[in-house]
């Protein structure tokens, strides 16, 4: 009946079209509701695209979709979901389980499911479809299958694949394979990643013994470096023949340093790993050709063509390829680690990890396990029980999704680590506040330290280098307590949000006093800079810039601080870099921060790739810190660095559906973003290579709406598509701010152009 209808309203538009444009004597009109050719795609089920690969505990699942629209300015304004325990049903619009009716909403992430109890270990099916600004009512998506678990119970089971993807195994063919003796082979397989190796080997009899080789590093031209520093990966197995031809894959052993009680371990099913580029196979007795050997890679779920940038310098192109493949090849072990050496969970490594993840891929689900995981499972730094607030944050604000938040709130509160605070609001783990209560509210069992930075000077053997530009560690320590700052302010907006208005304004108030406390306290106002903490003469990189990443500082007192942190350069590690690089985009500093991003030294990015690795590393050279390893994402900041920050686009309301694009282009002459979304992909590209001319081109997902900043010195030099703004329909001038336009616009594809900027 339903597709009779369809018909039928199809045939009325059609001839409503023809009525008006060539039968003008027969007038007709009829309100049009035929289905378009834009279904929502892209749908998730707990935040997972794919959730047939896991298995769901949450008994009320949440879907989500992305809209699609051909019309500008266009939102969803209603939407109907079926969901039904069969394919064949729900093909045929059966929804046994749950019809949503038609909702008017513009939701389209996070609706509840609200039908008929769910079993566990059973797998649904479901679809929806959607009405636009038009009431025109969409085609069904496409059907995805999800699967129940069992309900979640007290104590999560932190080892079990619910709500998140096991690690998947994919095999990658050779770049280049040389033979370089009778039997001896070289191969490269283009990039590094956590897995092993499989070989076809063929031997006329029984016990023929090879030599397989396997490294991240190479010594000299096509040989594999046997005596690695730090913890850079080399290994050597031995496989011992069969008569005939067959399929070996080389077994790892576990390494008693990455595997301890406090790693993560890795499946069963897939077996220990280890991070190699390079092979040698050794003694071979067959030829051997690119087809009969493969690195067996493991990874994490990852969409590569999700995420893309490019531009106009060759080095920072580079920088992103590599910060952008260190997000999926280090997403191994299913939660975010260390890197190798120890694979455990840390939450600053985790808090640059998750930023980074959600700008080269549609995916939150392994963001949200570490976050959860490490709420429960903390680690020593101080810093770092306080990242767990900016985390959940985080979390919201590229979901909206308030679940975690409401799960924890009580957890991130203790994290907040309010319990510390002195009458004048800073806190210390130095001053005997930290009692065996506060520890068990913030689930820790051990001695909380104040870390600044990692590694100090004293951490390398010659003492010379270390990457806190000799902070002076008193105990109420600046950094420490800018990093409460943050947390609390961030901590009063969650309470907001869970409509918990007393602690919101608790917070809040805490939030003041502690920003008027380290301003009075802790700032050198004849040098016009922030000290290393009480008592101190010495102030350090890290005191400042974190000042301005965090919003501490007073307007007047910007350019005075951001002189001082410029006059450092890169006087922080890998793990600094994130924040060093926030701050002076916020500060304006975008050509600064472009040349931090492109430089060719050896506290750089691009020095990394120099040295040879494909993945970011865990310090910038091996003398900055002697124990690195080559696959740290925490070193992989440029990856969300380049799309918030240099491209400019993050979410202003939860969920994305309100975002600002704000490019800091710094001397760029061309640039260009692809960013995924839960609204769905984000276009933006900009164009300044003519003189006084900047071209900014958007594309943004129906169903979203984003304020755009336009480099311009007054509005009337920017246009839009060739026509002045007054004249653009759906768009809106905000006001001028630092030398830019800005703009507000919905959904659709927009062209501004700048002259005389």
């Amino acid at each position: 009946m339903e597709w009779t209808v369809t018909i039928i309203a199809s045939f009325i538009c059609s001839l409503r079209f023809w009525a008006v444009v060539g039968l003008a004597v027969f007038p007709f009109s009829v309100n049009c509701t035929a289905a378009e050719t834009t279904a929502p795609t892209d749908l998730m089920c707990e935040l997972m695209g794919a959730p047939v690969r896991s298995v769901i505990t949450d008994f009320a699942p949440e879907f989500g979709w992305v809209v699609n629209s051909d019309i500008k300015d266009d939102i969803q304004t209603a939407y109907q979901i079926l969901v039904a325990s069969s394919r064949d049903k729900l093909d045929k619009n059966i929804s046994d389980l749950w019809d949503s009716g038609k909702v008017v909403s513009e939701e389209s992430s996070n609706v509840e499911y609200f039908g008929k109890q769910l079993l566990s270990n059973t797998s649904y099916f479901w679809k929806v479809r959607k009405w636009n600004k038009s009431a025109q009512v969409s085609a069904y998506s496409e059907v995805q299958e999800f699967r129940m678990g069992t309900p979640e119970i007290a104590k999560r089971d932190w080892a079990s694949w619910e709500n998140r993807y096991p690690p998947a195994k994919r095999k990658v063919e050779p770049v280049n394979m040389v033979r370089k003796d009778a039997g001896h082979y070289f191969v490269d397989f283009g990039k590094a990643a956590f897995g092993t190796v499989e070989l076809v080997l063929s031997s006329d009899s029984a016990g023929q013994q090879v030599e397989v080789h396997l490294g991240e590093k190479l010594s000299k031209e096509n040989t594999i470096d046997r005596r690695t520093p730090g913890s850079i990966r080399y290994f050597k197995a031995t496989l011992k023949l069969r008569k005939g031809t067959h399929t070996y894959t080389v077994t790892i052993p576990p390494d008693k340093r990455n595997t301890g009680t406090q790693a993560i371990k890795m499946p069963g099913d897939v077996g220990e790993v280890l991070p190699f580029r390079y092979c040698e196979i050794a003694n071979c007795p067959s030829q051997l050709d690119k087809s009969d050997i493969r690195q067996i890679a493991v990874n994490y779920l990852f969409d590569d063509t999700a995420s893309d940038f490019v531009s106009s310098d060759r080095v920072l192109n580079a920088v992103w390829d590599m910060c952008k493949y260190s997000i999926k090849a280090t997403s191994f072990c299913g939660v975010y680690v260390d890197g190798d050496r120890e694979r455990i969970p840390y939450e600053a490594d985790a808090y640059i990890n998750q930023l980074c993840h959600y700008c080269v891929d549609r995916e939150y689900t392994m963001a949200r396990f570490s976050h959860e995981y490490l709420i429960e499972n903390p680690t020593w730094p101080t810093e770092w029980i306080l990242h767990s607030v900016l985390m959940a944050w985080a979390d919201y604000m590229y979901t909206g999704n308030i679940e975690s938040m409401e799960r924890y709130y009580d957890d991130l509160k203790a994290k907040t680590l309010i319990s510390l605070a002195r009458e004048d609001g800073l806190i210390s783990v130095n001053t005997g506040l930290v009692t065996k209560d506060v520890l068990k509210s913030i689930h820790f069992d051990g001695k909380l330290k104040d870390l600044v930075d990692w590694p100090p000077a004293s951490f390398t053997k010659d003492q010379k280098y270390g990457e806190r530009d000799h902070y002076d560690m008193v105990a109420v320590n600046t950094v420490v307590n800018m990093f409460h700052y943050r947390a609390l302010v961030l901590m009063s907006k969650i309470a907001e949000v869970l409509g918990r208005s007393g602690d919101r304004d608790h917070f809040s108030k805490q939030a003041k006093l502690v920003k008027i406390t380290i301003n009075e306290k802790l700032f050198d106002k004849n040098r016009g800079i922030y000290l290393d903490g009480e008592g101190s003469a010495h102030a350090a990189l890290h005191a400042n810039m974190f000042g301005v990443a965090f919003g501490v500082v007073s307007e007047e007192h910007i350019p005075s601080v951001i002189e001082f942190i410029k006059s450092r350069g890169m006087a922080c590690s890998v793990y600094g870099a994130q924040h060093l690089l926030d701050a002076l985009y916020m500060a304006g500093e975008d050509d600064y921060a472009l040349e931090l991003m492109t430089a060719t030294h050896n506290r750089g990015w691009y020095n990394m790739i120099k040295s040879g690795s494909t993945i970011s590393l865990e310090a910038w050279d091996w003398k900055y810190k002697n124990n690195l390893d080559w696959n740290h994402a925490w070193g992989a900041a440029p990856a969300n660095i380049i799309p918030r920050r240099l491209m400019g686009v993050t979410p202003l309301e939860a969920g994305f559906s309100k975002m600002m694009i704000k490019p800091q282009p710094g001397n760029l002459k061309h640039a260009s973003l692809e960013l995924p979304t839960i609204k769905g992909t984000v276009h933006v590209n900009f164009d300044a290579s003519q003189k006084e001319i900047f071209v900014l081109n958007v594309d943004i997902p129906a169903n979203t709406t984003a304020m755009v900043y336009v480099p311009a010195k007054s509005p009337d030099a920017v246009t839009e598509s060739g026509k002045s703004i007054d004249d653009a329909s759906g768009i809106r001038f905000l006001k001028m701010e630092s030398g830019k336009a800005i703009y507000q616009v919905g959904s659709g594809s927009y062209s501004f152009k700048s002259e005389n900027f």
